[in-house]
């Protein structure tokens, strides 16, 4: 999935138990250094009347990982509610730093692109970001549910670690999967994703607790986005089985 980078997790391939088990790290990690684990996420724009084209090509994309055996679980969304409704969203989660060198051949995966994805979509944005345990609840490999609500923040330069510790301390630890994560790479920094994954619409617009952010954040804020996903299980790869 040459270009494309998104999102952070807590375990490599499988997404670990339901959300009810998970807890949450009530303190930040007290060094600079990137700890992991890691996410990859990436967008995808169709071609306008392209759709259906795009849809097959990347399926047979997909059949490229199946052959050469690869081992990392890909997400495929597209948006449902958004500015960038009908956008393709992939991401894989759960690695750590040295596993991100270790991916399937780029070559052949970007020569496999161009032949199936790339004549009906274009790439519009990745990055590769570090799930943040203290300030979700979950193990960052998000369920794989029907819908998940994706919030993107961009925070003024150098306001990071006062967003932290302002998610921190202005609100409860989040009951139900929450998964918090900070951009390393791939666009405007400071960036903050946080992944909701919900079975159900109705699931997402009646936790309104969660929506919204702590009036603490609002100085350092500069845009706070609000996305609703569809999960696509046919345009993803290895997905665990009996969570969605």
């Amino acid at each position: 999935m040459k270009h494309l980078l998104f999102v952070v997790a807590g375990a490599a391939i499988v997404a670990g138990g339901t959300s009810s088990t998970r807890s949450l790290a009530q303190t930040a990690p007290q060094n600079d250094r990137a700890d992991g684990p890691f996410a990859r996420i990436a967008f995808l724009r169709p071609h306008d009347g392209k759709t259906v084209d795009f849809e097959a090509g990347y399926m047979r994309h997909l059949d490229f990982h199946r052959q050469v055996k690869d081992t990392w679980t890909w997400y495929g969304w597209t948006i449902w509610a958004g500015d960038r409704q009908r956008w393709f969203i992939y991401a894989t989660f759960g690695h750590s730093a040295a596993s991100l060198d270790n991916t399937v051949p780029p070559a052949d995966d970007e020569r496999d692109n161009v032949s199936n994805v790339t004549p009906h979509a274009e790439f519009a944005g990745s990055g590769l970001y570090e799930f943040l345990p203290w300030l979700s609840c979950g193990t960052g490999v998000p369920t794989p549910s029907a819908r998940i609500e994706l919030t993107t923040v961009d925070l003024d330069t150098g306001a990071d670690k006062k967003f932290e510790e302002a998610i921190a301390a202005g609100q409860p630890p989040p009951q139900t999967e929450t998964l918090w994560y900070r951009m390393v790479a791939g666009g405007a920094a400071p960036r903050y994703l946080r992944l909701r994954p919900r079975a159900t619409v109705s699931a997402i617009l009646n936790d309104r607790s969660a929506l919204s952010l702590p009036d603490t954040v609002n100085s350092f804020v500069r845009k706070t986005t609000i996305e609703i996903l569809n999960l696509r299980p046919t345009m993803s790869y290895g997905l665990p089985t009996g969570r969605q």
